[in-house]
């Protein structure tokens, strides 16, 4: 079945009380047994509800997977994954992951006895040789938050398999359109549902997919007994939200080559930071792995001060100045003062995330639009 089929049918079915299309929304925390043990499947919302259930089996679908699992938000689905590691084992990391993740890593579960590394992982031998024998999991994130970075996640596979660890991939900025993890050796592919799996700003959710019973049961186990579950009404709108994920991908991926190429033609940009350019760091991995270029891009400006950026995403119009991503609006924002500030200054910089590093989340509005407004703002 192709991903847009699968998209819209997957995990869900004709409500069998009334026919309605849509999944109901099962608002509700608890069902009712014919006799103790006898019940339809449901018993208490937390363990499981069937918009969820509806969503968990959906998500599975798109990225290749057999098991799905819903969070409170993107950081309640690391949260879940951590809790499945023990004192003393090692999670290596990119070094320039999303500020959020580097903060629960650094200041969360460090302090229970897990060793973080964060290594530049887009040359993989810096991932070998980190590698030891209480190495139990690999987080890669690609593209990376918010430098665009690529990582090759066949070959961290391999590292993985032959450490005994897990892979575990973020795959917000990709999506299941344009990156399949899964089907290239990762164990556990998470998102933040809030972003382009939702894909209109009105949702905090986040996800975890895996292929593996023994991984999910795990999952489950913990999203059981941590609670940090999302609710009905939040799945419903995720369903209908991917409904149109591969065409509104589709536009991301066209405005944003639009907006990339426009951003390296201007006088006042000095980096641009987005995959589909043939110069990009592990271009050739990208075009392998991804089936896309996504609408995500970071640039910098010429003599790199932060005045200059904070006038640019201040003048912006049709852009948004705002956290988050993936929405069908297009967005702007700093990462230094706003997503990575809890990354310290010369962590942040050793990355590339300088002061006047600017980031889009580019929409689906009409392109020529969307480039006259980052025109007027940098002029």
């Amino acid at each position: 079945m192709k991903f847009a089929t699968k998209a819209i049918h997957e995990g869900v079915a004709p409500d069998p009380a009334t026919g309605a299309i849509m999944t109901p929304i099962y608002q509700t925390s608890t069902y009712v047994q014919e006799g103790v043990g006898n019940h339809k499947g449901y018993e208490y919302s937390r363990t499981l509800n069937p918009t969820r259930h509806a969503l968990e089996k959906n998500l599975a679908a798109i990225e290749n997977g057999k098991f799905g699992a819903c969070f409170g938000s993107g950081l309640a689905a690391i949260d879940c994954v951590i809790k499945m590691l023990n004192p003393g084992d090692e999670v290596i990391s990119t070094h320039d992951l999303y500020g959020g993740s580097y903060r629960i890593f650094k200041t969360i579960f460090e302090k229970y006895g897990l060793v973080f590394h964060f290594v530049d992982m887009t040359d993989v031998r810096n991932i070998q040789a980190k590698v030891n024998a209480k190495t139990k999991m690999i987080w890669v994130e690609t593209p990376t938050n918010p430098m665009m970075n690529i990582i090759d996640i066949q070959a961290a596979a391999e590292i993985a398999r032959a450490a005994g660890a897990w892979l575990c991939v973020d795959n917000t900025f990709a999506t299941p359109f344009l990156q399949s993890p899964l089907d290239l050796g990762a164990d556990i592919v998470m998102h933040s549902v809030t972003k382009y799996l939702g894909g209109h700003s009105d949702v905090i959710m986040g996800a975890l997919i895996t292929k593996d019973e023994a991984i999910a049961q795990e999952i489950y186990r913990i999203q059981n007994s941590s609670g940090a579950v999302t609710a009905p009404m939040d799945s419903f709108l995720v369903l209908r939200g991917i409904k149109t994920l591969h065409l509104r991908m589709e536009r991301h991926c066209f405005n944003g080559e639009k907006v990339a190429h426009f951003l390296a033609s201007h006088p006042r940009v000095d980096k641009v930071f987005w995959p589909g350019f043939t110069a990009h760091p592990n271009h050739d991995i990208a075009a392998k792995q991804m089936r896309g270029f996504g609408g995500m891009i970071s640039f910098t400006l010429k003599g790199n001060h932060l005045e200059d950026a904070l006038a640019v995403v201040k003048k912006v119009e049709l852009f948004a100045l705002a956290e988050s991503l993936g929405g069908v609006e297009s967005l702007i924002g700093h990462p230094a003062t706003m997503t990575h500030a809890s990354i310290p200054k010369e962590e942040r910089e050793k990355s590339g995330v300088v002061d006047s590093l600017i980031r889009l989340s580019v929409g689906v509005e009409d392109v020529e639009d969307l480039i006259e407004d980052l025109r007027q703002a940098l002029d």
